[in-house]
């Protein structure tokens, strides 16, 4: 699946780069490339057609972030770094604007195994580690190096606000301490580097 939204977004980049070299400059803007999308997919079923159509959207509109920002640096006279094609190492996340749309979070939810659904993958675990608060709206699948994580954003009601004390509180954030109130307590420093700490071992130099 990233391979070939890597091979998509590199597809999309390279016909904006020629577009823009070669026509006068002229920019191709993302509604364009959309546009082709169901034709690359009737084209290519085994590899394009098979992924998501929204997925594949998210990862144009990716592009057109990033040629949004070139023009934009390029306007105010800074340097303005084209955007780059990506290796299958450095493209690693795929978007799903919508639950239910080419992904389904929890898909089994009598199971108490939780679950993601993935067009054209099909049912992945997950080891969720907080329960989900709100209605799911989007979600993302990343890799970072032989890892795998899917992102949620819920949407959730506004909370309400906590009673009025008419009391007020100073609090002064530290280096040997995380930080030390107006009533004279102390909270230490969470300290989240200590255990990989302890899991490095020195190297001996040859």
């Amino acid at each position: 699946m990233l391979r070939d939204h890597c091979s998509l977004y590199n597809s999309a980049l390279q016909e904006r780069r020629d577009a823009y070299r070669h026509t006068s400059r002229t920019a191709i803007p993302y509604g364009q490339q959309s546009a082709q999308l169901k034709e690359i997919r009737a084209f290519d079923p085994e590899r394009q057609g098979r992924w998501s159509f929204s997925s594949q959207q998210a990862t144009l509109r990716r592009l057109d972030k990033a040629f949004a920002a070139f023009f934009r640096r390029i306007r105010a006279g800074q340097t303005p770094g084209c955007p780059r094609f990506r290796s299958g190492h450095r493209f690693d996340t795929v978007d799903f604007l919508k639950d239910g749309d080419g992904c389904r979070w929890d898909f089994t939810p009598h199971d108490p195994v939780t679950r993601v659904r993935l067009q054209g993958v099909g049912h992945v675990r997950v080891h969720q580690h907080r329960p989900v608060i709100g209605k799911v709206k989007t979600i993302s699948v990343k890799r970072e190096g032989r890892r795998w994580y899917v992102i949620l954003t819920a949407e959730q009601a506004r909370p309400e606000p906590l009673p009025q004390t008419g009391s007020a509180v100073g609090v002064d954030m530290g280096i040997a301490y995380f930080l030390a109130d107006s009533g004279g307590a102390f909270v230490p420093n969470p300290g989240t580097g200590r255990r990989p700490r302890r899991s490095c071992r020195p190297h001996s130099r040859r």
